[in-house]
């Protein structure tokens, strides 16, 4: 029965099941719960509603692109919904329920960020409030909803957010929903004024292109193009030769090569930085290559396939075992010599001096990838930088250990932060010139990508989602000297 007596004579309807916002909700409270990544958690969770019949709760195509559009838009604008909501509830948002909270912020999205209709946004939201938080704190969504619709999303800007002029970080920080420390730090690093940290953080709040890398020796990618016609819209990458771009919707597992690890899923910076390596020049034999921080892979497979054109062989480390089973999966099949060990790149398991060319991909904060990734910028604090500082200097002057004198190293972060870029390189240049032990001297990466424009005044390179359409990749070429 799908109804029954209430007190009063009302007849009680049971709330209708929306798979769509059922999953999203799912998503968020994954993230929140779990400290999970949306682009782990909801592909899996879109996978199992398709399969199921659209009878039982199973998502078609554009079933799955709102439930993905109402993830990440939610994730991507939280601080700012945050402020938001709070102006029409009677309690601090600490005291409100992290689920309800969730909700809400559901909601919001609907209301402020999308072209649903309100009287549907707001039928939708508390629908799903009875459905998983019970009628009861159904009631409280409905009225914070009522008093959301009063402004559209520039109205409540207008009451939140302070004019730019009294303080413009602040300003940007809600207008462009970042955290007030990210949009300082993004700032410094990038320089220039009002329009260039404008256009980043707009970039930040778009949704990446799917991006492959057609591993050389192993597929082309014509071979790419003419299999994404069966899925999607394929169009050349912007700058590297091993790149194509999906359309969006373009199903990457769908291809045969990428199924066959032949290809793989690759933001073309983290193409364009292993392609500065391997072409930068190396005084004397190119037979070693090391990869110090491989997890969980991307990098190391395309590394492994151009040092085997070359004829040279790739040693990949990854501290964590099951991260250094991943890279051992993208490298299967690749036709060069190479292996996978567990290693620390801080202790290292070779021989020092032994390498010509040596990637260290750091770990770091990810402030790069916020595209990919929103909920990081909620997720990291202004003190993570100092729990991963040691760790990236201490990488980097092991990398240059293991490259013998004459060969190169990479010094690659997906982090923009100057305290994560050329600061880390600057200081383990200096400490290594007064110890007097290894020396290495900094090379101009930028001729290595000819045909990138905007990589600044070098010799470092720093890559931009609002100039290259990439993540905010980092390199520093250097080559030991003595």
């Amino acid at each position: 029965m799908s109804t029954r007596p209430r007190r009063g004579g009302d007849r009680y309807r049971r709330p209708r099941k929306d798979p769509v916002r059922i999953l999203a909700f799912e998503a968020l409270r994954a993230v929140d719960e779990r400290d999970a990544y949306a682009n782990l958690v909801l592909p899996p969770l879109l996978r199992k509603a398709r399969e199921k019949d659209p009878a039982q709760g199973g998502l078609d195509a554009r079933d799955a692109a709102l439930a993905t559009e109402l993830v990440y838009g939610t994730l991507r604008r939280q601080g700012t919904y945050d402020a938001i909501i709070a102006e029409c509830v009677d309690r601090p948002l600490r005291e409100v329920d992290p689920p309800v909270l969730d909700v809400l912020s559901l909601g919001a999205h609907q209301l402020l960020g999308t072209r649903i209709p309100q009287h549907a946004a707001v039928s939708a939201t508390v629908e799903l409030a009875r459905v998983v938080l019970g009628d009861g704190r159904a009631k409280f969504v409905n009225a914070v909803l009522r008093r959301l619709t009063a402004h559209d999303l520039d109205g409540w800007l207008e009451r939140v957010a302070p004019p730019y002029d009294e303080d413009p970080e602040e300003h940007l920080a809600l207008r462009y929903a970042h955290p007030r420390w990210v949009v300082s730090a993004l700032w410094d690093a990038l320089g220039g004024g009002r329009e260039e940290i404008t256009a980043l953080l707009a970039a930040d709040n778009e949704r990446p292109e799917v991006t492959l890398v057609a591993r050389p020796g192993r597929a082309t990618t014509e071979e790419l193009h003419d299999a994404a016609r069966a899925t999607g819209e394929a169009v050349p990458g912007r700058w590297s030769p091993h790149a194509v771009r999906l359309a969006e919707g373009g199903e990457p597992g769908a291809l045969e090569a990428v199924a066959e690890g032949r290809a793989g899923v690759q933001d073309e910076g983290s193409q364009l930085v292993a392609l500065a390596l391997a072409e930068a020049p190396v005084e004397g034999a190119d037979a070693r290559w090391l990869d110090v921080c491989a997890g969980p892979g991307g990098k190391a497979a395309l590394l492994g396939a151009l040092a085997a054109e070359r004829g040279a062989a790739l040693l990949a480390a990854e501290k964590q075992p099951h991260r250094a089973r991943l890279v051992e999966r993208a490298l299967r099949g690749n036709p060069g010599p190479w292996a996978v060990v567990a290693a620390d790149g801080t202790r290292p398991a070779w021989r020092p001096g032994s390498f010509d060319r040596v990637l260290v991909d750091v770990p770091c904060t990810g402030l790069g990838a916020l595209r990919r990734r929103p909920e990081a910028r909620w997720r990291r604090r202004p003190e993570d930088l100092a729990g991963f500082a040691p760790l990236q200097r201490a990488l980097l002057r092991q990398a240059l250990e293991a490259a013998r004198v004459g060969g190169v190293v990479a010094y690659v972060t997906c982090s923009p932060h100057l305290a994560e870029t050329r600061a880390v390189v600057d200081d383990v240049l200096r400490e290594l010139a007064k110890e007097g032990a290894t020396a290495a001297e900094r090379l101009d990466a930028r001729p290595l990508l000819p045909g990138v424009p905007d990589l600044g005044a070098g010799p470092d390179i720093q890559l931009w989602p609002h100039l290259h359409g990439t993540d905010a990749m980092y390199l520093a070429l250097l080559r030991r000297t003595a």
